[in-house]
């Protein structure tokens, strides 16, 4: 007989399981990215990772544009499709979304094309890198194809087809960019994320044929019964995208006209390191917490108890990640690139401090959208970006790169105050008592430890920090042990806590 106890310690183990598939690809990508940033550190400077930066700005751009939100909306409509178990109704909507990515593909790869030339004045500040910017339509056409297949993937929560996806993926980028830079200097930037982007639809394609969804012969009106829905949720998520890369090009561009294309490439690093520990969680709860909380979105006392769930798991897994980035950024800033990059060590612990805030409010932020709340969800979008713009707006004339990380920060103050007092209202949310506790250990932690780099001689303050890290480090380990079933953990992990016990 299963009791209200075994089954949040089943829930707890499968978050967890989750997150290790989706975690296990996001450390290996971690050493596939470790070679190409420091291959292109090294090969190219800051400038050069500065180039890199604004390019994939603009795909990014392009491709929330373009994509009009289709695969966050198709992850929604899959799951709820794939929830009902019925297998027509799953062949309709994957073959509408397949269908509805390669228009907008198309779309957004032929304006991106003939916008060119006025994209590379405004973001390069002259035309010599119009090619490149045109070049770049073919990486739209083939990521948004290829983003179809992912939340078809991500909504029928194929787990393990989704880690392999990244997996490869990631190795493939990786190899293709050091190659081409190698061999070809920075006019290889845009060819590399074509290429790239080519290889991720190769990937998706061959990783496809195992979910053995057919394809679906549909009227026009059938097609436009499905599309209508993918289109009207999407039309919400291609906004927030808009306003969050958006977000993202303008901040850039504010510390290339505040300090030159090098200062965006040390902004652009701390930037890839601050969110690399995080990402695998953030990740994990895109590609499962997502299809979950819309399956429960119904049940107010179950979606409430699934995000509780996932927050607790995801501070104990990120806290101490992000207190270790807060020690040893120098040290990051070395391994990940190369001296030149000491700078932005400062930038980076601003952008952890955000970090850890985000970690938290992340889970409340897929309560709207489970909902289906497009109008709630916009208009947080619209306030929250838009602060974070006047932030940087205000804040990177001061202090340069480092006033964008600061803004980074403030942008997630504010956001963990708005989505809870958002949740509360859609679902009576109230944060456990667990979380409140672990929350607060860590985020006093995470302040001291700034404190700490910014105050003490450099050998003290790592030294505090890696005391910090270490206490809180076991502290998580321990929480998570009692949160999984017995029967879960390895057998020398039971015999210890049976001897202790």
């Amino acid at each position: 007989m299963t009791t209200p106890h075994t089954e949040r310690q089943q829930s707890y183990f499968h978050i967890l399981k989750s997150m290790a598939m989706i975690g296990g690809s996001s450390v290996i990508n971690v050493l596939f990215s470790i070679v190409k940033n420091k291959a292109l550190a090294i090969l190219l400077g800051p400038a050069g990772v500065g180039q890199m930066s604004l390019y994939l700005s603009i795909v990014d751009l392009a491709q929330a544009l373009a994509g009009f939100g289709v695969q966050s909306s198709g992850v929604r409509q899959i799951a709820e499709s794939a929830g009902t178990g019925d297998t027509d109704r799953i062949a309709r909507t994957a073959t509408a979304l397949r269908r509805t990515s390669i228009v907008l593909g198309l779309i957004g790869a032929v304006l991106l094309a003939a916008l060119a030339s006025p994209i590379a004045n405004l973001t390069f500040g002259d035309d010599q890198h119009t090619l490149g910017v045109a070049l770049l339509s073919l990486a739209i056409l083939l990521q948004l194809v290829a983003g179809g297949q992912i939340a078809l993937t991500q909504g029928m929560r194929d787990i393990a087809s989704l880690a392999r996806i990244q997996i490869l993926s990631g190795l493939a980028t990786s190899c293709i960019t050091v190659a081409l830079v190698f061999f070809f200097g920075p006019a290889a930037l845009a060819p590399s994320i074509v290429m790239s982007a080519a290889a991720l639809l190769l990937i998706c394609w061959w990783s496809g044929r195992k979910l053995r969804i057919s394809r679906q012969a549909m009227s026009t009106g059938e097609l436009v019964e499905e599309v209508a829905p993918l289109l009207k949720l999407g039309f919400a998520f291609m906004l927030s995208g808009i306003l969050g890369f958006g977000a993202a090009y303008v901040i850039r561009m504010l510390v290339t006209w505040d300090g030159g294309i090098a200062a965006a490439g040390q902004y652009q690093a701390a930037w890839a390191l601050g969110g690399l520990y995080a990402g695998f969680i953030l990740q994990a709860m895109g590609a499962d917490f997502y299809p979950r909380l819309t399956a429960a979105a119904s049940d107010h006392a179950a979606a409430n108890r699934l995000v509780n769930e996932q927050t607790q798991i995801s501070l104990l897994l990120g806290g101490p990640g992000v207190l270790a980035t807060l020690t040893f950024a120098p040290v990051a800033m070395w391994l990940f690139y190369s001296p030149e990059f000491y700078p932005a060590a400062e930038i980076l612990r601003w952008i952890c401090l955000g970090v850890l805030l985000r970690i938290v409010s992340w889970p409340l932020g897929f309560v709207i959208i489970a909902k289906g709340r497009q109008m709630i969800f916009f208009f947080s979008e619209i306030v929250s970006h838009s602060l974070h713009v006047v932030l940087a707006v205000l804040l990177v004339p001061r202090l340069g790169p480092t006033g964008a990380a600061v803004a980074f920060l403030g942008l997630y103050v504010w956001q963990g105050f708005m989505v809870y007092a958002i949740a509360r209202h859609l679902t009576q949310f109230r944060w456990s008592g667990a979380n409140l506790r672990t929350g607060m250990l860590f985020i006093v932690a995470s302040g001291l430890v700034f404190c700490a780099t910014q105050y003490l001689p450099p050998w003290q303050a790592m030294a505090a920090g890696l005391l910090v890290t270490l206490v809180l480090g076991l502290h998580a380990l321990r929480s998570l042990i009692n949160l999984l079933p017995p029967e879960s953990l390895p057998m020398p992990v039971r015999a210890l806590l049976s001897k202790s016990a």
